[in-house]
């Protein structure tokens, strides 16, 4: 049986059909829009007097996120966070404060 999927974008701010999809970025998050050619060409307005003076990133700029060691298995400190009655997610990274409590309290 064959199957047939048809990707149909809707213009995210009036709910028409859109024509393309812009992705930015603004305080380290990216974040996508679909907008149809009008929408699209206002929102370029409206960041072109701040991307004019802007600096260009490139990816040799980028922040290096450095993994550091932690003083017992990840889930062990879960563990021990879930007991205690702190909020951790199932998988992810550690905030620091958990490990720091940790850390402190098998000091």
């Amino acid at each position: 049986m064959a199957q047939r999927t048809r990707v149909e974008l809707i213009d995210d701010i009036d709910g028409s059909a859109a024509s393309e999809t812009i992705s930015f970025g603004l305080d380290g998050k990216s974040y996508e829009i679909d907008l149809t050619a009008v929408n699209a060409q206002k929102l370029r307005k409206a960041f072109e007097p701040y991307v004019s003076v802007a600096r260009k990133v490139t990816s040799g700029t980028r922040r290096v996120v450095r993994n550091i060691q932690l003083s017992a298995p990840q889930s062990v400190i879960r563990a021990w966070a879930q007991s205690k009655g702190l909020k951790i997610s199932d998988r992810g990274r550690i905030p620091a404060d958990i490990v720091k409590q940790y850390e402190e309290a098998h000091a």
